[in-house]
């Protein structure tokens, strides 16, 4: 049996390279870094986290994202196993430590005795004679595989910008003014319902804030970027005050569900939530502060923020391009390009948002590809579960000549007996979703 042959190591790559090895394949994970590094990644680790250190929602019963984290952990996923190692408190979401997260995920991968790396760019897609190939190389896919990729299908790919929050040090925060709390007191998966670093403001204060960032000196586009459109999910917060001066009120600094201790009496007209971002509680994540705005104004207007007066912020904000196929039109319900049936592809490349569903993608590429060069046939998830939802929108169930990237949510499954209250149904979907998942897992073992 020939090798199958992985290009890119984030979380789709990893994911998958540890899916097949487990189902007996032997693997080669090909990664550019560090001969050549992308404008996002500071490191040559795998499954290292460029944007927010947020898995998003853990509640498997209400939520489709914490579904799926539960179909993936009842999967035998190496990054939900690692997730689950390294978590820090993160209120109702899963959050972790960036750094022992990649750390782990690497040296799992790289003691797996079926898995071996090859430090090198691929320019090109490989042809037939590799035999098994997943791309898996992301949004920040190198310019001459992505050029590759455009000239082998033909199709003119879609592009948006992604934006990254800052991280600031938690001993810079000026607790006088800040205090810790999460929206409701809700706890989550290691935390205590006060895992939030809250810095309130009044309307003036929100008001001269929002004209700051509408006036500060933001990242200028290339000609060709400027068409471009931002996936809605995370958008620069100076584009979401563009839209209206309330926006950001009702949207990531909405008061909702907070309680100031230092004025118990007084309502704050918004607050700047921060969320922890490593094990050690020392750095904390602006959340919903994806900005285009250049470093210095960065540090000028968030320090206008109560309690971010002195914050030392150890990474800046930043913007960088993104880029995916059109995956209903190229793809085959096996992540197959039609054009070329040995060439896979999983991750954000194919149009899903977000590090779970990417994961998710790889975790599918991984045990499809394994199963066909085994010479059996790939068992698809069934569409009731959180992981067969996703791989049919991409694969044929959204629209193709309006695709856009997309996460994973109810809207995606199909629809529940119209006798289901609306409130009930998040976990009427969720127990659906889960008998389905042990039905296909089960399947699996039997054929295996």
């Amino acid at each position: 049996m020939k090798h199958i042959h992985i290009i890119g190591a984030g979380m789709a790559g990893s994911e998958a390279a540890w899916q097949a090895a487990e189902a007996g394949a032997s693997v080669i994970i090909h990664e550019m870094r560090p001969v050549r590094m992308t404008d996002a990644h500071q490191t040559d680790g795998c499954a290292e986290l460029v944007c927010s250190n947020s898995f998003r929602s853990d509640d498997h019963e209400r939520n489709a994202v914490g579904l799926l984290h539960e179909e993936m952990r009842r999967s035998g996923s190496l990054l939900m196993r690692m997730a689950d190692a390294h978590k820090v408190p993160a209120g109702g979401a899963l959050a972790v430590d960036r750094e022992e997260f990649s750390k782990a995920v690497t040296h799992a991968l790289q003691e797996h005795p079926r898995i071996t790396f090859s430090r090198e760019e691929i320019t090109e897609l490989p042809p037939a004679e590799w035999g098994h190939v997943i791309v898996a190389t992301g949004p920040l896919t190198s310019p001459s595989l992505t050029a590759s990729i455009l000239q082998h299908t033909g199709e003119e790919y879609l592009a948006f910008f992604d934006a990254i929050a800052p991280i600031v040090a938690r001993d810079s925060v000026n607790m006088d003014i800040a205090w810790f709390q999460s929206r409701y007191d809700k706890p989550g998966p290691g935390g205590t319902g006060a895992d939030y670093l809250n810095c309130p403001m009044s309307r003036d204060e929100y008001y001269a804030f929002i004209d700051a960032l509408l006036a500060g000196d933001k990242t200028t586009f290339k000609e060709w970027e400027k068409n471009t459109p931002y996936f809605e999910g995370c958008l620069p917060i100076e584009v979401m005050a563009e839209r209206g001066r309330e926006t950001l009120a009702f949207g990531p600094m909405k008061p909702v569900g907070l309680t100031n201790p230092h004025h118990p009496g007084e309502k704050p007209y918004a607050v700047v939530q921060l969320r922890q971002d490593n094990k050690l509680g020392t750095l904390f994540n602006m959340v919903g502060f994806q900005t285009k705005l250049k470093y210095g104004e960065q540090q000028r207007i968030f320090r206008m923020i109560p309690g971010l007066e002195q914050a030392e912020f150890v990474r800046l904000g930043g913007i960088h391009r993104n880029t995916f196929i059109n995956s209903p039109t190229l793809l085959d319900t096996q992540l197959r390009l039609k054009s070329a049936p040995h060439l896979r592809f999983a991750g954000q490349i194919t149009g899903v948002e977000g590090y779970v569903e990417s994961g998710a993608i790889g975790l599918l590429a991984g045990r499809f590809a394994a199963a066909e060069a085994q010479g059996t046939s790939p068992a698809l998830p069934p569409m009731e579960t959180a992981l067969g939802a996703l791989l049919g929108h991409i694969t044929g169930n959204a629209e193709a000549k309006t695709f856009q990237p997309m996460n994973v949510n109810f809207g995606l499954f199909p629809p529940l007996d119209t006798r289901v209250k609306k409130g009930d149904r998040p976990l009427a979907y969720s127990q659906r979703a889960l008998h389905a998942h042990a039905h296909w897992q089960q399947g699996q073992k039997q054929a295996a």
